[in-house]
């Protein structure tokens, strides 16, 4: 099935499916803060949609010097950033653009710079687990974002062209990978990326609530 030449949803996890940003920059700001410190945002805001650039570990061990323990930190990190997270629900609007899209026949991926346990764990926790066509995580390819290796993979996965897809997308660096494989994207800022540079995006919208799956197909199908 195609809508307006779309036939595929191909969503971010983190930052998009869960609000995982806040607790990820929260765990560490709190650890920052302990010793002193306050995580750099401008380095912060680059690591965003990928899982390399700043390292906060690295990083917090070069202010500190030899008296941190670094395995230590990084497993109390760790666990406060999993107890924030498993306090959350699907962000909003989320499972209505999953239903939208299932009710209209389009097939559903997940292209994620985070671990496949990651996302099918909590994917697993909030009952969305079996609605997805593929699901493409950090092990899947040899580079995450911004490249665009796992929307490569997750649109050869749907057996669909790249420009049959549409990303939806929190991030610069998600943006980046989308488009460079060729998808139409549709920028989704959450509270922490809202501020960023989305402007590669094809289409930005306030949030998946605001903005049902079928208005956003309609402005796009114009263009």
């Amino acid at each position: 099935m195609s809508v307006g030449g779309i036939r595929a949803l191909v969503f971010d996890f983190d930052g998009l499916i869960l609000e995982t940003e806040m607790p990820a920059l929260q765990s560490w700001s709190e650890i920052y803060k302990e010793h002193g410190h306050e995580i750099p945002m401008d380095l912060w805001h680059g690591y965003i949609g990928s899982d390399r650039g700043f390292e906060p570990l690295e990083h917090l061990a070069a202010l500190v010097g030899e008296g941190l323990d670094k395995i230590a930190t990084q497993a109390r990190r760790d666990r406060r950033k999993n107890e924030l997270v498993a306090a959350l629900d699907l962000m909003d609007g989320v499972r209505q653009y999953v239903d939208d899209a299932t009710r209209l026949g389009l097939r559903l991926g997940i292209a994620s710079s985070s671990t496949r346990a990651w996302v099918l764990g909590h994917l697993e926790r909030l009952g969305l687990a079996a609605c997805w066509h593929t699901v493409k995580a950090r092990e899947d390819v040899a580079r995450p974002k911004p490249a665009p290796d796992l929307y490569v993979a997750a649109v050869d996965a749907l057996g669909i062209a790249p420009h049959e897809a549409l990303a939806l997308e929190d991030s610069p660096n998600g943006i980046a990978a989308a488009k460079g494989a060729g998808l139409r994207c549709v920028a989704v800022p959450n509270p922490l990326t809202a501020g960023m540079d989305l402007s590669g995006a094809d289409l930005r919208i306030g949030s998946l609530a605001a903005t049902p799956l079928e208005s956003v197909l309609a402005v796009l199908a114009r263009d």
